[in-house]
């Protein structure tokens, strides 16, 4: 009995550690970093806080490159991967928040943004771990146009790295993305040229677009500093073949010899992965993340690189200008008149129709049934039209819904609200005219409001597009 117990004792021993293997902590790699929370001072006297992720085991002082936020209101741990994956392959990293004063989506500075990054890099440039003479900067997309503008400020700077560069307008490479996500989602028709064309100009003229008309080639023709300019071949957003040879074009006028142009298979706008051929967000970085980068960093001590560009993906379509004269009628003012004037005449009728049922008055007055149908369809066509056009613009196109005969559904359902206004607008007219003896003073007055909203309308529907196939 001893026996055998002792023989299934042993027989069980390989199980037993197996078991007690895989229920001890595996070590993360992210162990093998150390972080540090860092305060700055940024420009104008903005305080920025911020993390240091550095190699834990480093031999010597290591180079260093402070990351650089994309459009909007983002915080370090938006960029925390991305810093690990630096930091694994020897990168001293500084990652921070980006400011809350004296920036937002629609109010932006870059040459603000660029005294923060030079803060930074200052930050990481005193720091024992760091090679002061080997700290650089990391931009994406809004932070690549950050970056060169920085560069050219400070010789502190000692190399640029790139991501999702555009060397267009940002209003121009605004509407090129448009268009892409559109012709990607199948739409046809006015819609498109509703956001390239429309949408942009007021976006600018309104001076909500921040930076619209910014000339990159001001910034990149006074780098000096060595570059590496990334972009992901199924980026949909920064116009990859054009702005690379832009941008290309801009350093070699400056002067400079010491770029690499690098284009990234498989990944989109952000070095992410993709699987919807680059029109979607998921955030997952690929496993060789960084590693490209990283070496291209280290090899700069042995010089500057020479000039080196990989053969750019195609770009079916190429970017048109939206910039130049406004009409007299593309004032933002204008179109904000236009809106008072529907809303004024819609509830001036709706309040009249009110006052009209607390005095007790018998009967409907004459056109008084299409008139109604008019203020309903006028209502729901310019709260609907601004409704959507404020999902567009604040999702860049992403949220379209789901499409229909070449459209997508809401953009469809405004353009028949569209016709159905013209409708009653007709409707009204014709009863008008017919019960013209019949009318008060009041009820002109309230038919002559509506009527004179609708004749706004249709030419106003049919500038924004919802009157226009």
């Amino acid at each position: 009995m001893l026996l055998s117990r002792k023989r299934w004792t042993w027989s069980l021993l390989p199980v037993m550690l197996a078991i007690a293997l895989f229920a001890l902590p595996v070590p993360a790699q992210a162990d093998a970093l150390v972080t540090s929370d860092v305060t700055f001072t940024g420009d104008g006297g903005v305080t920025l806080h911020g993390t240091v992720v550095a190699p834990k085991a480093a031999k010597g002082r290591s180079p260093g490159i402070v990351m650089v936020h994309g459009a909007g209101p983002v915080t370090r741990e938006e960029f925390r991967d991305e810093a690990e994956a630096y930091a694994k392959r020897g990168i001293v990293t500084l990652i921070y928040d980006k400011r809350t004063i004296g920036y937002s989506t629609l109010r932006r500075n870059y040459e603000t943004l660029a005294g923060d990054a030079l803060a930074a890099v200052r930050t990481l440039r005193a720091r024992a771990e760091v090679n002061p003479a080997m700290v650089g900067i990391w931009g994406l997309s809004e932070g690549a146009w950050v970056a060169p503008i920085a560069a050219a400020r400070s010789s502190d700077v000692a190399f640029l790295v790139v991501a999702g560069a555009v060397g267009t307008t940002p209003a121009r490479q605004q509407a090129w993305a448009y268009g892409e996500r559109l012709r990607h989602a199948g739409v046809h028709g006015s819609l498109t040229h509703m956001l390239q064309r429309r949408a942009i100009r007021f976006g600018i003229g309104s001076g909500l677009f921040g930076e619209e008309e910014r000339d990159p080639m001001l910034s990149w023709e006074h780098v000096h500093q060595p570059v590496l300019a990334l972009w992901g071949a199924l980026d949909r957003e920064a116009m990859p073949a054009e702005s690379s040879q832009i941008i290309r074009q801009g350093l070699e006028r400056g002067g400079n010899a010491h770029y690499s142009i690098h284009f990234i298979a498989g990944v989109r706008h952000n070095l992410n992965r993709t699987f919807d051929d680059g029109f979607d967000r998921p955030d997952s970085l690929p496993a060789d993340y960084a590693k490209f980068e990283a070496a291209w960093i280290t090899g700069l001590s042995d010089g500057p690189p020479k000039a080196g560009a990989d053969q750019p993906p195609s770009q079916d379509l190429l970017s048109r200008p939206v910039d130049g004269p406004f009409a007299w009628y593309e004032s933002p003012w204008l179109q904000l008149a236009a809106f008072a004037i529907f809303l004024a005449a819609s509830l001036g009728y709706a309040l009249a129709a009110t006052v009209r049922r607390l005095r007790r008055h018998r009967g409907a007055p004459p056109a008084s049934r299409p008139a109604r149908w008019l203020v309903i369809a006028l209502m729901a066509s310019t709260l609907g039209f601004l409704g959507y056009f404020c999902v567009l613009v604040l999702t860049g196109a992403y949220l379209i819904g789901p499409m229909v005969l070449g459209r997508p559904l809401p953009w469809l359902a405004l353009q028949l609200l569209a016709v159905a206004t013209v409708v009653a607008a007709v409707a009204t007219v014709t009863a008008t005219w017919r019960h013209r003896r019949e009318l008060s003073p009041g009820n002109r007055i309230r038919l002559g409001m509506v009527l004179a909203a609708a004749a706004v309308f249709v030419p106003w529907a049919a500038y924004w597009g919802v009157l226009i196939p």
